[in-house]
């Protein structure tokens, strides 16, 4: 799938929206793995759906400095769905409960890459620090007990706090 795409600011962050005939193509309204390509620069990634049936990419800092990004850029976009997730990047809270249950460690590496974003989606889909805490310790409880999800997880509404309200991707500053 190849567009062109512009590089959009919701809040501090960078976004790369979807033109929406790619998300169309996308085989899932929710999180969905690719390979991207982004004006020649190649990377593996999640797209994220924006809860009005289309998608986005998350601008990082390294491919926003890698690639020069700024709010207006606009970039050829090349996508490939794959089921080869990437391996998310586990926030330091959870890190830290999970290194201090070595109970857990199998588990942990047993569970598919995909399994382990959503962990790391649930934890971090509120804004609540208490609320966080508790899904902290709720997802090392849960874990122990056997379970490889941490709930009846929607791909599509389960959302980064600071990009998305009720599950649907803040508008976009154009």
């Amino acid at each position: 799938m190849r567009d062109r795409a512009r590089v959009c600011a919701v809040g501090e962050r960078l976004i790369i929206p979807l033109p929406q005939e790619v998300s169309d193509q996308l085989p899932s309204r929710g999180q969905v793995a690719a390979v991207a390509e982004l004006d020649g620069h190649r990377f593996r990634t999640v797209i994220e759906p924006d809860g009005r049936k289309g998608h986005w990419l998350r601008v990082d800092d390294e491919l926003r400095q890698r690639l020069d990004l700024a709010e207006g850029t606009e970039v050829d976009l090349d996508l490939t769905p794959t089921k080869a997730w990437p391996e998310p990047e586990i926030p330091q809270d959870l890190g830290s409960a999970l290194a201090t249950a070595d109970d857990l460690d199998g588990t942990w590496a047993s569970i598919t890459p995909m399994a382990r974003w959503e962990w790391v989606r649930w934890v971090g889909a509120t804004r609540n620090p208490d609320t966080r805490a508790r899904r902290v310790e709720a997802s090392i409880d849960k874990l122990r007990g056997g379970r490889r999800r941490p709930c009846c997880f929607d791909l599509s509404s389960c959302t980064d706090p600071e990009l998305a309200r009720s599950g649907k991707l803040i508008e976009p500053d154009l």
